[in-house]
């Protein structure tokens, strides 16, 4: 009971801090800034090129916003997921034990019953929930966005089959939930580099600057046989569950790499936070 207090105490400054919501408002503007343009774009009945790019990333997706304003959701989806919606969970995440330390209350935090081991889980479990957030933010944002700008109805696959208007919402939903699971290797590696450092800022800025390097190292063609075990290198896979039928490969190489993170550095985050000396 002490924890579910403890995280529901966490949730609830987490997610009243200016900052959370100025990332959450930021987050829900892209969709609306996205419609916007394609529909400005194609108000005298022009189309939009979809580049033909990618596997079924956000090129292809917004060529189709027009006849379908689900595609919306797709197209944001793509487009944040590369920078805006990591650079949001590396703040969450760097700041998580850093900024605790930085404001001088972690030594309270860490008084009995919390203790070390459960303080980290709910940090960790706090930057979970914000990733599930701010995902289904940005899909309901561009939802709403895509239905009052443009039709919806029957879904066109990447595979060329159609899917019924109910079923589009729900590989939506599914999209969002993998979208945001995505991110939990990333928000382990956060809280890790937010163990090292009594500086929230140095930690989330380590966080995003490392953001970075491994999305540049996974662009280097060189580098194509590390590329695989880069946390970001299966993010768009998403797209294949807007297959029919839905391709499982790259989504589960995904879901296994998250977890392969995840247990590392989360390993690595509490080896450090347990043996670590608090002095703020």
């Amino acid at each position: 009971m002490w924890t579910f207090g403890l995280l529901r105490s966490e949730l609830g400054v987490t997610f009243r801090r200016w900052r959370t919501l100025a990332l959450l408002a930021v987050l829900a503007a892209v969709p609306v800034m996205v419609g916007v343009a394609v529909e400005i774009e194609t108000s005298d009945g022009s189309s939009i090129d979809g580049g033909g790019g990618g596997g079924g990333g956000g090129p292809v997706f917004i060529a189709q916003i027009t006849s379908n304003g689900l595609f919306l959701v797709f197209t944001a989806l793509a487009a944040t997921l590369p920078f805006f919606l990591p650079m949001a969970v590396g703040v969450i995440a760097g700041d998580a034990i850093a900024g605790e330390a930085n404001a001088g209350t972690l030594r309270y935090l860490l008084v009995s019953p919390a203790g070390r081991v459960r303080l980290l889980l709910v940090k960790y479990a706090t930057t979970m929930v914000f990733c599930l957030v701010a995902t289904l933010v940005v899909a309901a944002s561009a939802l709403a966005v895509g239905a009052l700008l443009f039709p919806l109805g029957e879904v066109t696959t990447i595979s060329g089959t159609r899917i019924g208007l109910a079923e589009g919402l729900g590989r939506a939903v599914l999209i969002a939930l993998m979208v945001a699971a995505s991110l939990l290797g990333l928000a382990a590696l956060g809280l890790f580099v937010s163990t090292l450092t009594n500086s929230g800022i140095a930690a989330m800025a380590t966080t995003v600057g490392l953001l970075i390097t491994v999305q540049i190292l996974d662009q280097i063609p060189q580098l194509s046989a590390l590329q695989p075990y880069f946390f970001s290198h299966y993010w768009l896979s998403f797209a294949d569950l807007m297959r029919d039928p839905v391709h499982w490969d790259d989504l589960l190489r995904n879901l296994e790499l998250q977890a392969l993170y995840a247990a590392v550095f989360g390993s690595a985050a509490w080896a450090r936070f347990t043996t670590r000396d608090i002095t703020a």
